[in-house]
């Protein structure tokens, strides 16, 4: 087990989770409760990380965040090291291509609180701030639970995007699905070496 792998997954994880629970808040959120043209757009923008292939998707990213891009030069710019090939571009890439597993299933989620409780809040006297963290968390948790569960869980098997934009530095980039990776095709350079020497002996 490459315990340094699987910590960098945790890690990776973690802060994935982190800064999507707040986002799928917002943004779930303003989808469930407001009408406005263009709804199925945005809609269709954020579930598009599930429609693209992982690796088609991590070489978009990578060129996105690569040092010829405008991105890719801020980041050089800022923090005097590129963001592709990095823990942060991981973290970033991992944030946007887990849009879908955060958003929808809050969305659902606050599209189960009922109308009327709203409404309610709104006739006690409550802010829309108060009302959200007292009527409506409480209510939409199981949707928010979902949703960082599966950002979680996807993160920690997440290979493609991965390999395409952090590549395999081992404690920068290399996750615990890229080690599995290369313990495999290991055991399969070592099975195909074994099986020509048998060959050439017969």
């Amino acid at each position: 087990m490459d315990w340094t792998a699987l910590w960098l997954s945790l890690r990776l994880a973690a802060w994935t989770v982190v800064i999507l629970l707040p986002v799928s808040v917002l943004v779930g959120r303003f989808l469930a409760y407001r009408r406005f043209r263009g709804k199925g757009l945005v809609e269709a923008l954020v579930m598009l990380p599930l429609v693209l292939p992982p690796t088609v998707f991590g070489f978009y990213l990578l060129l996105a965040f690569g040092r010829n891009s405008p991105i890719g030069a801020f980041w050089q710019e800022v923090f005097g090291h590129p963001l592709v090939f990095s823990f942060q571009g991981l973290v970033v890439a991992s944030v946007i291509f887990n849009l879908p597993f955060a958003i929808q299933p809050a969305q659902r989620g606050f599209e189960a609180v009922a109308v009327e409780l709203r409404e309610a809040a709104q006739c006690c006297g409550m802010s829309p701030l108060t009302a959200l963290w007292k009527v409506e968390l409480p209510l939409a948790w199981p949707g928010l639970l979902t949703a960082m569960v599966l950002t979680f869980a996807h993160t920690l098997g997440e290979f493609g995007i991965v390999l395409m934009v952090g590549g395999s530095i081992p404690g920068e980039t290399r996750s615990i699905a890229i080690a599995i990776y290369d313990r495999v095709q290991a055991l399969d350079d070592q099975g195909a070496a074994t099986m020509s020497a048998v060959l050439v002996g017969v």
